[in-house]
């Protein structure tokens, strides 16, 4: 299949370009700008870019990424894969080390298949302080023993891990987690800027929801937020809903970092569903006006968003729409270190996603195949 469009951001330009895509099967074979080097099958008028990766969700479709049943898993996929994410990394909320490994194991089966890009763990190696959505009473400081059973029950599929640099063995266990390939992300933490310096230095090269769960950036205390921001080894990740993040900084963000803005989810089970009550972890939920909260309280537990409209919401505040596009392909797919997804490159898979004039999804190709409208 040969598909040329008006719009295509191609995998050597952060710019939108007239041009062409080949595809054999499930896979792209070539790509290119300008006239189609034979008569295309298809002509597209809208935007095509690759399709979008997410790097944190908790879930979708009314389904959790915590179960025991892989079918459950099948639903967040398919949730959110209408809205143009064809790959999304699994992420699991605090729970006990032995009930983790259980569910790391089921999901690194997932990832084995091809259907997960791989897992997250965003806890129980969290400040007590900005525990956010998270059991306080399982947090746990994070002993190399546990963290070393957890990557061992992923065999590799543990993309990424949340840890507080505050907390007792921290520095070791980033150590052990960058040398397993596994992503240790500064997140939930109270740690000073000295300590998350310390913690980048040790090989943390992730900054989990910038400005969430953890303290603000003050003047003379700038804390965790500058230390991550001002380093070009540190990728950033934000959650553009409009309620996480004040769009405005956002826009100022990616302005100061354009290479190292990841735009993530962070979605729950209510993304891509109504309103209701759900369950993140064991903890109960309340989504009112697509806001989640822990019931009776204030905090948000998660999002209810959806990767296409962070990229609206992005482009809303001022971010140019390639950069806003980037953010949830390429860029996610080079932090987390996952090959073969993310780009229009000759070998990739053939993920599609057509944006009309209003960046909404128009069309999603997932591994060759057009979804139904």
């Amino acid at each position: 299949m040969l598909i040329w469009a008006e719009r295509v951001l191609l995998p050597t330009s952060e710019e939108f370009v007239a041009g062409w895509v080949e595809i054999e099967d499930d896979r792209i074979t070539a790509s290119g700008a300008g006239s189609a080097p034979r008569e295309p099958d298809e002509v597209i008028s809208g935007t095509l870019v690759p399709g979008f990766v997410d790097a944190h969700s908790h879930g979708g479709g009314g389904a959790s990424f915590v179960t025991d049943d892989p079918a459950a898993v099948d639903v967040v996929l398919a949730a959110h894969r209408r809205f143009g994410t064809t790959s999304m990394i699994a992420s699991l909320v605090t729970g006990s080390i032995e009930a983790l490994d259980a569910q790391v194991r089921l999901l690194a089966a997932k990832v084995r298949a091809g259907d997960l890009a791989g897992i997250h763990l965003e806890g129980p190696w969290l400040a007590m302080a900005y525990k956010g959505a998270h059991a306080p009473e399982l947090l746990a400081d994070p002993h190399a023993e546990a963290v070393r059973r957890l990557l061992d029950a992923g065999a590799g599929t543990v993309r990424m891990a949340t840890i507080a640099p505050e907390r007792p063995g921290a520095m070791a266990a980033i150590q052990v987690m960058a040398a397993a390939g596994c992503v240790p992300a500064v997140g939930h933490t109270s740690a000073s800027y000295e300590e998350v310096r310390e913690a980048i230095a040790a090989g943390a090269t992730g900054a989990t929801h910038l400005f969430n769960a953890m303290p603000p950036l003050r003047h003379r205390d700038p804390g965790p937020v500058l230390a991550l921001w001002e380093d070009e080894r540190v990728t950033l990740e934000l959650v553009m809903d409009g309620i996480h993040v004040r769009p405005e900084l956002v826009a100022f963000v990616f302005r100061t970092a354009p290479d190292r803005v990841v735009l993530v989810t962070d979605a729950m089970a209510a993304a891509a569903a109504p309103d209701g009550d759900y369950i993140l972890g064991d903890l109960p939920v309340e989504v009112r006006d697509r806001v989640a909260r822990l019931a009776g309280t204030d905090t948000i537990a998660g999002s209810t968003l959806t990767l296409d409209k962070a990229v609206r919401n992005a482009v809303a505040a001022g971010v140019p729409l390639a950069q806003a596009v980037l953010s949830v392909t390429s860029r996610p797919a080079r932090y987390l270190n996952l090959t073969g997804v993310g780009s229009l490159a000759a070998g990739h898979r053939a993920d599609l996603v057509v944006l009309d004039e209003a960046i909404e999804v128009a069309r999603v190709m997932y591994r060759g195949d057009w979804l139904a409208r």
